[in-house]
């Protein structure tokens, strides 16, 4: 599956979490959400021992894969690996349907080993940086990355609201991939997961995301067309189509 566009051939990709999303009918959920404009599923895993929060595994992930479905194909499912170590759940991730795992590097001692993991199990892959982590990992794992992904928030739990300095975090992680890209023509995506609203989402754009995690945002509304609409309406107003 190509991540480089979203499904409806874009350049924008929304991704919800169903972190906050209603636990008692996740399929219908999942379904909702899809149906509703999204273009991805963005799976939440944390493990009460990386961050103070305990979530979703591998079996739910396998329970909705047969419901995330776009247009009659199925839809991406992008699983955030929130837990340390990270290689044991790699391949059960890989085996539930997901289609891209990304990981933070503080939870893995050897990055580049991850990174080929996931990539042998079929899955595209990406790397995740917290709002105070360095960015010295991306000097390394350019070639085997799929998607960067930054926190705009501290990973942990849902609701939070963006940290304003995650801006300049996201203007330099794009001149990077965009010099990476001149140079080798590979194409990284930049996604941004942590209090993305519709009233922020042109800015993170304007900075040089791609890929849009919302989660209380969307879910927390009763209607998710509405809201992804007016997020789809604040990025083609932003001029950056």
């Amino acid at each position: 599956m190509d991540i480089q566009k979203s499904p409806s051939n874009t350049q924008f990709v929304i991704a919800p979490s169903i972190l906050s999303a209603d636990f008692a009918c996740l399929g219908k959920e999942v379904q909702d959400v899809l149906l509703a404009g999204a273009d991805w599923i963005h799976f939440d895993v944390m493990d009460n021992h990386y961050v103070p929060n305990l979530t979703i595994g591998p079996l739910v992930c396998e329970a909705i894969r047969p419901h995330a479905t776009k247009d009659g194909k199925p839809a991406m499912i992008d699983v955030h690996l929130m837990v340390e170590p990270v290689d044991r759940l790699v391949p059960d991730f890989a085996k539930a349907g997901a289609n891209l795992i990304s990981f933070h590097p503080e939870a893995s001692p050897h990055v580049n080993r991850t990174l080929n993991l996931i990539r042998d199990q079929g899955c595209q892959a990406g790397l995740v940086f917290n709002p105070a982590t360095p960015l010295d990992h991306l000097d390394h794992t350019l070639d085997l990355l799929d998607l960067v992904l930054l926190m705009s928030v501290n990973p942990g739990f849902g609701g939070q609201s963006f940290i304003p300095s995650t801006l300049n975090k996201i203007t330099q992680v794009r001149a990077r991939l965009d010099r990476y890209q001149a140079e080798t023509g590979r194409y990284i995506r930049l996604e941004v997961d942590g209090g993305i609203k519709v009233d922020n989402i042109a800015q993170v754009a304007k900075a040089g995301a791609d890929t849009f995690v919302a989660g209380s945002a969307i879910f927390g509304n009763k209607s998710y067309g509405t809201v992804i609409d007016a997020m789809r309406t604040e990025l083609a107003n932003s001029g950056i189509a």
